[in-house]
């Protein structure tokens, strides 16, 4: 049987990644999830899927807050660290990955318009599937705020175009 850790590990960093637009602070948030995994204590987890993903998703939150508040100094737009997802085998691949790579920076750019729970909520709900109750736990919010959350930031992405969301 495989470690829930490793099964879910490339969940994990998918979600830190999707919060953080960086692939180093998403291993960061990944390698600090591990440790909190393997240093829990008491009865077996029953959802462990749940718990790595609340775990990682709280740390890329407080990830995410920190840079902003860090990133308010910098004079220039904040753009997301491209990540490769395919090997370079043939020129449609390659034709595919660069496209795929334009739309993950332009869905970045994005989302880095959100606030911190409002870009959380998109990523986990529409993106992960999770439902509303259990990004609610995560939170720490009801489901009816996790609700709201989501149709703001719906209503934020639908309202502008990634072409201007880094020249604010």
């Amino acid at each position: 049987m495989t470690d829930p850790f490793t099964q879910h590990r490339p969940l994990l960093f998918s979600v830190a990644y999707d919060l953080l637009g960086s692939a180093a602070d998403a291993e960061d948030v990944v390698q600090e999830t591990w440790l909190r995994w393997s240093a829990r204590a008491g009865p077996e987890i029953a959802e462990p899927r749940a718990y790595l993903t609340r775990i990682a998703s709280r740390l890329a939150l407080n990830r995410l807050r920190s840079v902003r508040a860090r990133r308010e100094s910098y004079p220039g737009p904040w753009l997301p660290e491209p990540l490769l997802t395919a090997p370079d085998v043939g020129a449609e691949v390659a034709e595919h990955a660069e496209r795929g790579r334009e739309i993950s920076i332009a869905l970045l750019v994005v989302l880095e318009t959100l606030s911190p729970a409002e870009r959380a909520v998109f990523v986990l709900r529409d993106v992960f599937a999770m439902p509303y109750d259990e990004i609610g736990s995560i939170l720490g919010r009801s489901e009816p705020a996790v609700r709201q959350l989501a149709h703001r930031a719906r209503e934020s992405m639908s309202a502008r175009p990634a072409s201007t969301a880094s020249s604010e």
